[in-house]
């Protein structure tokens, strides 16, 4: 089991490295696709959060009946880790708000990554391996865009094409590293995993508030941003009932 584990997070991390190769077919992204672009994965992120996350943090918990403020504060707390350390990049560290937003975002999306993992490797570990698979294609499909949301900004930034792509792909290696500890550690993994899937949640989401969101809505055309948001979490709620 461990081993089907390894091979099912390697599938999701691959398409994560395939998202952050779309920097590798442009020389210059237009703004309006950048903007595009992130709304999309906004609306990503917020589908992935409640889908990928809370949903089956609710879920874990009330299987092995533990309660539901755990979820709670575990979002909460998500949310706080990155508010605090937002704080400290406005205090401590002299880097512009663009290079603040794309660490946040590049350090929220690896977080959320890690119980993902897990919880492709606790699926495996519990036997249920028609389940498991279809849940390793979910999370690997909405990893596609989630590359992209890392690998962009980056390129606007003005780091290279072969760079932008190298850091993309390595917001998702963390994948095969926690499904192997999620198989592993399956029956341990439960009791702790309704708090980390939680956790990850609200990281991501305080991201999307604070930064993707408000940058796509930067642009002129602000009504069609909120269009490129409302597809993305279009397509992931489907991929959710799909699969």
């Amino acid at each position: 089991m461990v081993l089907y584990s390894f091979i099912a997070s390697l599938f999701t991390w691959g398409l994560t490295a395939l998202g952050s190769a779309t920097v590798l077919f442009f020389k210059k992204i237009n703004k309006n696709i950048m903007d595009g672009m992130l709304g999309f994965a906004g609306g990503v992120m917020i589908a992935s959060s409640f889908f990928s996350l809370l949903n089956p943090a609710i879920s874990y918990a009330e299987e092995i009946n533990i309660p539901l403020l755990i979820v709670v504060c575990g979002f909460f707390m998500g949310g706080l880790l990155l508010f605090c350390g937002d704080k400290y990049y406005e205090n401590k560290i002299n880097t512009s708000s663009n290079m603040k937003r794309i660490i946040m975002l590049i350090f929220s999306i690896t977080l959320h990554n890690i119980p993902e993992g897990m919880a492709i490797g606790v699926s495996f570990g519990s036997g249920d391996i028609i389940n498991s698979i279809a849940l390793a294609i979910g999370i690997g499909i909405q990893n596609l865009p989630e590359g992209i949301a890392v690998s962009v900004p980056l390129l606007r930034e003005g780091y290279s094409r072969r760079k932008s792509f190298f850091i993309g792909q390595l917001s998702g290696i963390v994948e095969p590293i926690g499904a192997i500890l999620g198989c592993l550690l399956v029956l341990k993994i439960k009791i702790l995993l309704p708090f980390i899937l939680s956790f990850a949640a609200g990281a991501m989401i305080y991201v999307v508030i604070t930064e993707i969101i408000p940058t796509s809505q930067s642009n002129e055309s602000k009504n069609i941003m909120t269009l490129y948001t409302m597809i993305g979490f279009t397509i992931m709620m489907m991929l959710d009932i799909l699969l």
